[in-house]
């Protein structure tokens, strides 16, 4: 397995932390080794927020990414702000949903997936930052989309009845962001 460096970003509310944690624990899920480096912008609500996700099968040095192979950016400011640190090569998931930039790079590669559009079509509430690591998980291989599902089963066993509960949704939007891409519903 190569070693696979990713950035998820967004506002906060959006997810970007929790689809970070979720990612690292299923990397431990499958023996590997993981780090994970949150940052938060100064505004109390609604503000920006990233993590930084390491996986390897060597041991991690440091959770700091100078350079990801990839970024999931779930709103304009987070492709704006991000969208230099990919590694020549790599490529970003991008809302465009949300995301109405041009693209200013010729070196990497944009997927550009309406989340919150193709959110709706889905019979339960969904959740984008779950279907963007969907499709992050497919597009990669970088993990099994089988090692997510059983994670966020056993997640749910230690939170809040309230939280638990939303676990098929979690479960249905993980799926449909693979298919996103396995299907072939945007240019990958």
């Amino acid at each position: 397995m190569q070693d696979m460096s990713v950035i998820i970003s967004g506002f906060g509310g959006q997810g970007a932390l929790f689809a970070g944690i979720l990612l690292c624990h299923s990397a431990v899920f499958e023996g590997k080794h993981t780090t994970w480096f949150p940052a938060y912008g100064a505004e109390m609500r609604g503000g920006a927020v990233n993590c930084a996700v390491n996986i390897s099968d060597k041991e991690v040095p440091s959770p700091i990414i100078d350079k990801a192979d990839a970024v999931i950016a779930l709103n304009d400011a987070s492709q704006e702000k991000f969208e230099s640190k990919v590694k020549p090569g790599g490529f970003m998931i991008v809302n465009s949903s949300l995301c109405h930039l041009k693209p200013k790079r010729t070196d990497i590669k944009y997927i550009n997936i309406p989340f919150n559009e193709l959110a709706q079509k889905l019979t339960q509430p969904t959740f984008i930052n779950v279907m963007a690591l969907g499709a992050f998980i497919e597009k990669t291989k970088i993990l099994k989309l089988e090692s997510i599902k059983e994670v966020m089963k056993e997640m749910a066993k230690t939170v809040s009845a309230k939280k638990a509960a939303l676990l098929p949704n979690n479960l249905e939007s993980v799926e449909f962001g693979a298919n996103i891409i396995k299907n072939q519903l945007v240019t990958v």
